[in-house]
């Protein structure tokens, strides 16, 4: 198993559905970052965590991945939203649930 592999697979095990209700606190302190569906959370966590600066910026360019915001947060209070998160320090990464 190579290094990203095993990163990979380590993220992998942390990653968790929660409900947003038990995420305010990090959205207040605003390190809760919100990844579009489009992408696999994983491999953001990944990215992230090795410091890929050049494809997170570019994620952030094209708006798949960025600050919660105070819309999204309130929906998803409101909704009751269970939602996937990871940590990936010093961020909280967060992802609504895909529709079936």
């Amino acid at each position: 198993m190579t290094p990203e592999e095993f990163s990979r697979a380590q993220v992998n095990l942390e990653t968790a559905q929660i409900a947003w209700k038990e995420l305010q606190r990090y959205f207040a302190s605003g390190v809760a970052i919100a990844v579009s569906q489009e992408l696999d959370l994983v491999e953001v966590a990944v990215k992230i965590s090795q410091d890929n600066a050049q494809q997170v910026a570019e994620w952030m360019q094209v708006g798949k991945i960025g600050r919660v915001t105070d819309e999204q947060a309130m929906a998803w209070y409101e909704s009751d939203a269970i939602v996937w998160a990871v940590v990936a320090r010093p961020y909280v990464l967060v992802q609504e649930n895909k529709p079936r």
